[in-house]
């Protein structure tokens, strides 16, 4: 259960007051004992949230949840095939801050930022300031956008865009509402799952007031992170018309069986979000270790349908370059 002293903090307080100390990791956790099996990485640092840590489990070194954020030793390792910009997405980058991969919608990069920083993340190096977007880049992206009629979404991610203020979330929220090609603006973003407090009443009210259909696609890889508190909070989020859904990242170790998934769809589904994606590992550099087999994930998946109802099994993709979609992996490959 989260410290209630936690909690009572503000979202901003606990942004800013985030962990980001390998040892007072460990001692909190009571794990000093590991300490020889981490590394303090120059670059992506450690970063992760108190109430995110709550969650763990005190002498657990093999917990779920520490393991997603905890700098290993074998992130060193170069291992070929994993690279730096596994998606490709700097050849996507038609003008600073907006990525237009899909057809029919764009990504907006609004920071840089995360509250988190996960050890597998596939932008841990992008070159983050050399793509947001400034006050001038503004009207490049309306005009880009509106020369594009074709598009119809857009995405606010980065980083994470709910680590912004409501002040500049606003901001551009109202800049994409007084586009009137657009319907849907969509947020893709770690903070509800490790500052519960973000889903403010001043957030939820400013999404649900929306003139577009506002759609939320949480990180969530392990039932373990969506405690009580957590729950609540999702739960607050969808109450306000919001569509609430997940994607997950296939993790060796983590969620790789079909227990933890079928638990993770079953609690998401509890508070109000549904399974949406789950991503075969996109082959980062630093995060070989995380990774499977392919038909690991498939014989996985095959084991989900036979226990789930399908509104609960997550779509089994990977992302590849320059492919306009999320492709579905071969679940009949090897059968």
């Amino acid at each position: 259960m989260i410290n209630h002293l936690i909690t009572q903090k503000n979202w901003q307080t606990q942004l800013s007051d985030a962990i980001t100390s390998v040892d007072e990791l460990l001692s909190i956790l009571q794990l000093q004992s590991v300490r020889s099996q981490v590394y303090i990485p120059k670059y992506f640092e450690l970063r992760v949230p108190r109430a995110f840590v709550a969650k763990m489990v005190v002498g657990d070194a093999n917990d779920p949840l520490l393991k997603q954020v905890l700098p290993d030793k074998q992130e060193q390792e170069v291992v070929i095939g994993y690279v730096a910009d596994p998606l490709g997405e700097n050849s996507q980058n038609p003008t600073k801050g907006l990525l237009h991969k899909y057809q029919s919608r764009v990504l907006l990069t609004i920071t840089g930022a995360c509250a988190i920083h996960c050890r597998y993340c596939f932008r841990q190096h992008f070159d983050y300031s050399a793509n947001m977007p400034t006050a001038d880049a503004q009207a490049d992206i309306i005009a880009y956008i509106t020369a594009n009629p074709q598009i119809n979404e857009v995405i606010l991610s980065g980083g994470d865009p709910l680590s912004v203020s409501n002040r500049r979330l606003f901001a551009w929220l109202d800049i994409l509402e007084g586009i009137a090609q657009l319907t849907t603006i969509r947020l893709h973003t770690r903070l509800p799952i490790v500052i519960p407090a973000r889903l403010d009443n001043d957030l939820l009210d400013r999404l649900s007031q929306s003139r577009c259909a506002i759609v939320m696609v949480i990180h969530c890889n392990h039932a373990n992170e969506i405690d009580t508190l957590t729950a609540e909070a999702l739960q607050r989020a969808w109450s306000a018309g919001i569509t609430m859904l997940n994607q997950a990242v296939l993790l060796k170790g983590i969620n790789d069986s079909t227990a933890t998934q079928v638990a993770l769809s079953e609690r998401l589904f509890g508070a109000g979000v549904l399974p949406y994606y789950l991503h075969v590992l996109d082959k980062v550099s630093g995060a070989a270790h995380f990774d499977h087999d392919e038909q690991v994930a498939i014989e996985l998946y095959w084991s989900l349908l036979t226990v789930l109802p399908g509104y609960l099994v997550p779509k089994l993709v990977r992302e590849l370059t320059n492919r306009p979609f999320k492709v579905p992996v071969d679940i009949y490959k090897h059968r």
